[in-house]
């Protein structure tokens, strides 16, 4: 059954993102919340990025600054892997079946992370497309942010440009340093004409994977988080090795497995992507 209507669909299209209000019930906000409120808590016993991801990188990313008085987690890799409640809103969702309606019926899930910037965090995005990071055979992909925290303009919203995605596919080495930002000269286009993403806790923001979009640190006394989750068309193939493995990768969450390929219509280039340390690390929404 279709959740959006044709205006939502064209808008999605035409922009390149989607706003979504109550994208999941009360019941599953508040266990993603009190999960996360956990995690907080654990993380008062560490003093450094801890817990183990598939591919050994650490699960849990502490802000610099990060103490058991004042806590600042700012990014768990791979949560559906360790909590069912992120799991469940993955793949039982509101947010889900709106994914389906975009890119479906066929969709299939690639990669999950939570990023958070508490008050007064310092972490500031630099503009961006996801594509370069997660090439497939195809660019049907939508990278779901639910909020968790209500996101206001104050606590570091994401900002994008709307139609970008229909652009082209910008560079992220810069004098021979990747920097997994766009050049000066398009960031500031894209400070000039953003679009803020705000909403209240439970609302998602539907991006298409070529968006240009980036966010600004939290100046608010209030925390902003957001759980990130990368869907694909079932028969858009990933190019590259997954930047944030999951024990779910693959996996079918609306319609059947076809084993299809489809490529693009137009060439994408593969990124040429650092030799050192994790790239991806380097981003949060």
């Amino acid at each position: 059954m279709a959740i959006l209507n044709h205006e939502q669909k064209q808008f999605f299209e035409e922009q390149g993102y989607l706003l979504i209000e109550n994208a999941i019930i009360d019941e599953q906000l508040t266990a993603l919340r009190e999960q996360f409120s956990g995690w907080v808590q654990e993380s008062k016993s560490h003093q450094s990025a801890y817990g183990e991801t598939l591919d050994g990188r650490a699960r849990f990313d502490l802000e610099l600054g990060h103490s058991a008085d004042k806590p600042a987690l700012r990014r768990i890799n791979a949560p559906t892997d360790i909590s069912n409640d992120y799991y469940q809103v993955m793949r039982n969702s509101l947010m889900t079946d709106c994914v389906a309606d975009l890119i479906g019926p066929n969709v299939k899930f690639h990669h999950s992370k939570i990023n958070s910037k508490l008050s007064g965090a310092a972490t500031a995005v630099k503009w961006h497309q996801d594509f370069p990071f997660t090439p497939h055979s195809n660019d049907d992909l939508v990278t779901a942010l639910l909020m968790v925290d209500d996101v206001t303009e104050e606590n570091g919203p994401l900002q994008v440009l709307p139609g970008s995605h229909r652009g082209e596919i910008y560079e992220l080495w810069h004098d021979g340093i990747f920097t997994g930002a766009v050049d000066d000269a398009v960031t500031r286009h894209c400070v000039d004409n953003a679009v803020t993403c705000t909403g209240k806790a439970g609302s998602v923001c539907l991006m298409h994977t070529r968006l240009l979009h980036g966010s600004s640190p939290n100046l608010s006394a209030s925390p902003r988080t957001l759980f990130i989750t990368v869907y694909s068309a079932e028969d858009a193939v990933p190019c590259t090795p997954n930047p944030v493995p999951s024990q779910h990768q693959g996996e079918i969450v609306r319609g059947l497995k076809t084993n299809h390929i489809r490529s693009s219509t137009f060439d994408i280039p593969l990124p040429q992507l650092p030799k050192t340390a994790s790239f991806f690390d380097q981003q949060a929404q």
